[in-house]
């Protein structure tokens, strides 16, 4: 598959929307019958086109409302301090996205915790473990107005 048709385009619209449609329900969106629709759903997981499905959760019913983005400053840029970093953060539960960013910051960080008290504590008793760390700044969350964990396929090249 070196290129998507629209077809393809629509079912991965479809699934962005709702993972949990089954293969007969996308099958009559696309106008396809159930076979062709399974064979290209899994032609577009073995291409890596989709790399998975997940249940997105509630952080408010969960007590983990508070959302920080917090911006981090290496010490040095050495690849060293570099792994060290990315490696010390891949183990705490609380940061749930990690960006190599460019501009007066080395990454950005986006974390999920219950209230400003506990991410003090965070501060200080996890990222204050992270030897490669310099500095950090915190953008505190007070409203979310979009979230959407879809990728804008309208001007995607088709074949």
């Amino acid at each position: 598959m070196e290129k998507l048709d629209q077809t393809d385009l629509k079912l991965l619209k479809l699934l962005q929307e709702d993972s949990n449609l089954t293969t007969k329900e996308l099958a009559q969106r696309v106008n396809l019958s159930p076979t062709p629709v399974f064979e290209r759903v899994k032609q577009l997981e073995r291409e890596g086109f989709i790399k998975k499905y997940v249940a997105i959760l509630d952080p408010e019913k969960l007590s983990k409302g508070f959302i920080v983005f917090c911006n981090i400053r290496l010490k040095q840029h050495s690849k060293e301090n570099g792994h060290q970093f990315m490696e010390a953060i891949m183990g705490i539960d609380e940061i749930t996205e990690c960006y190599n960013i460019s501009g007066d910051y080395d990454f950005m960080l986006k974390i999920y915790v219950p209230n400003m008290k506990y991410y003090q504590d965070f501060v200080l008793n996890k990222l204050g473990t992270v030897d490669s760390i310099g500095s950090l700044q915190s953008i505190f969350v007070m409203g979310q107005i979009k979230q959407t964990h879809s990728i804008p396929l309208g001007d995607v090249p088709v074949k």
